[in-house]
């Protein structure tokens, strides 16, 4: 075997040495932005004496749900149908049991990026019999330039840590030796949260007349990143 040279290469001190001192700081950033979409969930349901009437009226509300919605073209980014369940109703017969009716429900998520829109689509699907609304749940795209922004500024506020530090001592930083992404994430979370100004509308008879658009106030979003880094710095004169 050969001895090792002197020049190996050495393992690294975690803790930094009096040559190169470490400083390790937090940079920290949020951001307050206006959401880019907007969530509803929408429940339609449907009863029948028995259980192929219940289905052919729900398949009939449904259908008249969706048509809804689809006619509001590019403002509906997505639109996906949930759990369906179609339920039995039991009364009392005699010593025994028997089907009463049967209960019928679908549930339909929407999501929107035209909050103009938005307003307008939640009265029409309230104002249908038998049809539940519930949001809207605001959010930010997972790719939203927010999370960047803010990604940066958190990296930003480290470096200006570092260097206040640095200054405290009379001297400057050398090089970067470690920058630890803590996570950029969004503290709202997008589904399901606490809801805008509108809550839900409860299932019951169409009016006659048409109610005006819902005037929704879109919440603004909390973005937060977080990040750890270290730094050396040229040794100080203590």
């Amino acid at each position: 075997m050969t001895a090792p040279t002197g020049d190996a290469t050495q393992p690294a001190v975690p803790y930094g040495t009096p040559d190169a001192p470490r400083i390790a700081v937090r940079g920290e950033a949020r951001l307050e932005v206006d959401p880019e979409i907007a969530r509803i969930g929408i429940t339609v349901a449907a009863r029948g004496r028995d259980r192929r009437s219940a289905l052919d009226d729900l398949t009939r509300r449904n259908a008249g749900v969706l048509d809804l919605v689809k006619t509001y073209g590019d403002a509906v980014e997505r639109l996906e149908t949930g759990a369906f369940s179609i339920t039995p109703e039991l009364t009392k017969h005699g010593r025994g049991e028997r089907i009463r009716t049967y209960h019928g429900r679908v549930h339909v998520t929407a999501e929107l990026t035209d909050f103009t829109a938005l307003g307008e689509l939640t009265t029409r699907l309230a104002d249908l019999e038998l049809t539940r609304v519930d949001g809207p749940w605001w959010a930010l795209r997972p790719d939203s330039p927010a999370h960047r922004e803010a990604r940066k500024k958190a990296v930003r506020e480290a470096v200006q840590r570092a260097r206040e530090y640095a200054e405290a001592l009379d001297t400057t930083l050398s090089a970067l030796v470690e920058l630890a992404d803590i996570g950029a994430e969004n503290t709202t979370p997008p589904y399901p949260q606490t809801p805008g100004r509108m809550r839900s509308a409860a299932y019951g008879a169409a009016e006659d007349t048409t109610a005006a658009p819902l005037d929704l106030e879109p919440q603004r979003q909390q973005v937060h990143a977080q990040i750890n880094a270290r730094f050396t710095m040229v040794p100080p004169r203590l």
